[in-house]
């Protein structure tokens, strides 16, 4: 009998399925892993915008996690949304217990601006989620949430990156998709310099983006990959999923996670 990693999301619904959890298991099955979750809040989302958001109890989000975790095992997690100071200390706590690769996606924004993490939560990712991460994926906007440096260029990736190794995580995965130019990630543990470039394709529709990058790298991870293989392998894959992605309702639609699926197909 073949037996799958397993991978676990802790993070937000979207209802449009173009991120958050629906993204995080489309994205783990398309890459050959058992995708599990839990759910620490409900979206009202379309390919316009969030129009409501609501957090579920800290109690269900211990005890899925608990669920899960006590009989199927894991081995890798990812976070996403956890808007709430609350959320990010119980799942912390959880996170801090469980000996697996951690990626963490500190979700601030959607890509249509409306804010997913509260101001309050801003000093718990800082002090409790980032030092269980393996990996943290923030874009340049995170960055700037988190640590106040603000990116205006390719050469203040470094800087960016040095500032949130400070915080705790082991890696840290820099987002420069929002420059001009290639997209460019830096990957660092403050020691190793990974830069990671592709090309920048002209499609809007790239909603889930942040979700399915980091769920592809807790994909690697628990596939046994080390961090740089994990990330190389989840940008290349990424890159591919913007170049599909594919309009859907009158706004900007998602990247296409099945993309291998259907050019084997072809």
């Amino acid at each position: 009998m073949r037996i799958l990693p397993c991978v676990l999301t802790v993070a937000g619904s979207d209802s449009g399925g173009g991120a958050g959890i629906q993204a995080d298991l489309k994205t783990m099955l398309a890459l050959g892993v058992h995708g599990m979750s839990v759910l620490t809040a409900v979206t009202a989302q379309n390919s316009l915008g969030v129009q409501g958001a609501w957090d579920l109890p800290v109690e269900a989000v211990r005890a899925q996690y608990r669920s899960v975790v006590d009989d199927i095992g894991v081995q890798a997690v990812k976070t996403g949304m956890l808007s709430s100071a609350e959320l990010v200390e119980t799942v912390a706590e959880l996170l801090a217990a469980t000996d697996v690769p951690v990626v963490v996606d500190p979700v601030g924004v959607s890509k249509h601006g409306d804010p997913l993490l509260a101001t309050s939560a801003l000093e718990s990712v800082r002090t409790k989620l980032l030092p269980t991460a393996t990996v943290a994926t923030p874009n340049l906007d995170e960055v700037a949430q988190l640590t106040g440096v603000r990116v205006e260029s390719e050469a203040g990736l470094r800087r960016a990156a040095g500032a949130l190794l400070e915080f705790g995580p082991r890696w840290v995965l820099v987002k420069g998709g929002h420059l001009p130019g290639d997209a460019v990630d830096l990957l660092t543990d403050g020691t190793e310099e990974h830069w990671l470039r592709a090309p920048r394709h002209d499609n809007r529709h790239t909603h889930g983006t942040g979700c399915t990058l980091a769920s592809a790298i807790a994909s690697g991870l628990a596939k046994g990959l080390d961090v740089p293989q994990a990330v190389s392998a989840a940008k290349e894959y990424v890159t591919e999923a913007i170049a599909a992605g594919f309009a859907l309702g009158a706004g900007i639609g998602p990247v296409d996670h099945g993309w291998r699926l259907r050019n084997s197909q072809e």
